[in-house]
């Protein structure tokens, strides 16, 4: 999630936080989108420009940009995080979730990994195109295919937003 609120930047090229990512073009789909990691094993799925998903290495929701906002785990819920700008400052206001919409946010996540992971299965004809990754010939999509796999779903929200959980 870029820090600026402006289009994201060459994900592959620069998310250097990302020490493996690899960026992918699925079929019907307008945008190609990103899948990395960081050095610890936390992932990000950057499925389009406004639809974000990052996760702990234990694989639970820390952070999501879905729909403009900014959310964040906050003791095992989500909270929403609002820019509101100062003359010399940038202020987050912060509004909990109501448990609906945190049920309804869980499922558009959930929906989005499943269809991930249908996209990247093994049927035939492929449904996606690998643009490019990093490391070169790091075969970061198998890391990716393992991780889908293994996340348990809706996502468990972390205690916290950081990396660590």
């Amino acid at each position: 999630m870029a820090r600026q609120e402006s289009d994201r930047e060459d994900l592959l090229r620069e998310a250097t936080a990302l020490v493996q990512r690899v960026e992918l073009r699925v079929v019907d789909q307008p945008e190609s989108m990103v899948v990395g990691f960081r050095r610890d094993g936390s992932a990000s799925f950057y499925f389009t420009p406004d639809f974000v998903v990052q996760t702990n290495r234990a694989g639970e929701l820390r952070r999501v940009y879905f729909a403009g906002r900014l959310l964040k785990a906050v003791d095992g819920t989500l909270a929403a995080l609002q820019r509101q700008r100062q003359d010399d400052a940038v202020i987050l206001l912060r509004t909990d979730l109501i448990p609906e919409e945190q049920t309804q946010l869980l499922e558009q996540v959930t929906k989005a990994i499943l269809q991930l992971k249908h996209d990247l299965g093994d049927h035939a004809p492929a449904r996606y195109e690998v643009v490019g990754e990093v490391p070169v010939d790091g075969n970061v999509l198998a890391r990716v295919r393992s991780l889908l796999e293994e996340l348990k779903l809706p996502l468990p929200v972390a205690a916290r937003p950081n990396v660590a959980g």
